[in-house]
């Protein structure tokens, strides 16, 4: 029985299931057979606001301003891997949306467009990069200035593409929210990092433990309302294969012209890795918390679902391509002694 378990576990792994994606998914089962309700509920969205303002203070404490100045002389490669994130995700969606609202209620479509308007992700894009052998420090300042621009851009790219009919028209005044819970925070932590960084960067375990519980607090309150006020009740199987099939083609769509993008500027073979994993790929850790200051509405937990069906998705295909091509690098290094 422990052999079966502990086949299983490799092969989840090896596809890019790790024990942290399969706590996610039991966390949101969980939400939604035991949701947090009334004064439960509200004092874990205090709980959440001080955690997720406490790691993006602890971003800005760990994070080498000279890392950021050094990536940004590669003004190719930041360029490209903005436009990725902020313009050809957009147009996508514009593509995808007749899609979407002809088969999948509004607020999942309007979860795409969310997606689309998210800035990279920080920590699972710059491993990619790093074990592919690509460009770490151009990766690392892109995925930082994405996720700081976010701040105002993601909002402002939710007016602009919303209507304001919509009941899920964005508000202007959420940029003062959402500057007040994370990049407050993290200009704190910049200036605070002369004194923390060193510790901060050895205490691997904790930091580890509250990136990864603050993500889990944020879903299953955003799942716990969803059951309190029976959104699964209005999603069908067909409607999931819809999203998961969006999301799929979406990605592919993206990894496939961020490529030929940075090959047609004549970026080299460690930009295009930094281009491929930043550019495709999308923040959860911003994603969730930004999304309850965004859309304070009931329908909150089908607005997100895509984004975890796209995280999910993403770290299984990036997964696969790092580890293929880590084993063609270590091939060739063998071939070459």
């Amino acid at each position: 029985m422990l052999t079966v378990l502990a086949r299983s576990r490799t092969l989840l792994r090896s596809i890019g299931i790790d024990q942290y994606m399969m706590l996610l998914i039991l966390t949101a089962l969980f939400a939604s057979a035991a949701p947090a309700q009334g004064e439960v509920a509200e004092w874990l969205k205090t709980i959440n606001f001080w955690a997720v303002s406490l790691l993006f203070f602890i971003y800005g404490a760990k994070l080498s301003s000279a890392t950021i100045v050094s990536g940004l002389t590669n003004w190719k490669l930041q360029i490209t891997i903005l436009l990725c994130t902020f313009a050809l995700f957009p147009f996508l969606w514009l593509v995808l949306n007749p899609i979407a609202a002809r088969w999948l209620p509004t607020a999942m479509g309007v979860g795409f467009l969310y997606i689309g308007c998210l800035p990279s992700t920080i920590q699972s894009s710059i491993a990619f990069t790093s074990v592919s052998g690509g460009n770490i420090a151009g990766a690392i300042c892109a995925a930082s200035i994405s996720n700081l621009i976010a701040v105002i851009v993601t909002p402002l790219l939710l007016s602009l593409l919303l209507p304001q009919s919509s009941n899920h028209a964005i508000n202007p005044t959420v940029i003062f929210s959402i500057f007040k819970q994370i990049l407050l925070p993290f200009a704190i932590g910049q200036l605070c990092r002369p004194w923390l960084s060193v510790f901060l960067n050895r205490q691997k375990l904790p930091m580890t433990i509250l990136n990864r519980g603050s993500i889990l607090l944020i879903v299953y309150a955003a799942f716990s309302a969803g059951a309190v006020n029976k959104i699964w009740s209005r999603i069908s199987t067909m409607e999931l294969l819809i999203t998961l099939a969006l999301c799929l083609v979406m990605f592919l769509v993206v990894m496939t012209i961020a490529l030929s993008a940075g090959r047609s500027i004549g970026l080299g073979r460690s930009d295009l890795y930094a281009v491929l994993f930043c550019g495709s790929t999308k923040s959860l850790a911003t994603g969730l918390p930004m999304a309850g200051i965004l859309f304070p509405s009931p329908n909150l937990p089908l607005i997100v679902l895509p984004l975890m069906i796209y995280h999910l998705m993403q770290l299984i295909i990036c997964t696969l391509i790092s580890q293929q091509t880590k084993q063609k690098k270590n091939h060739l290094h063998q071939e070459l002694n």
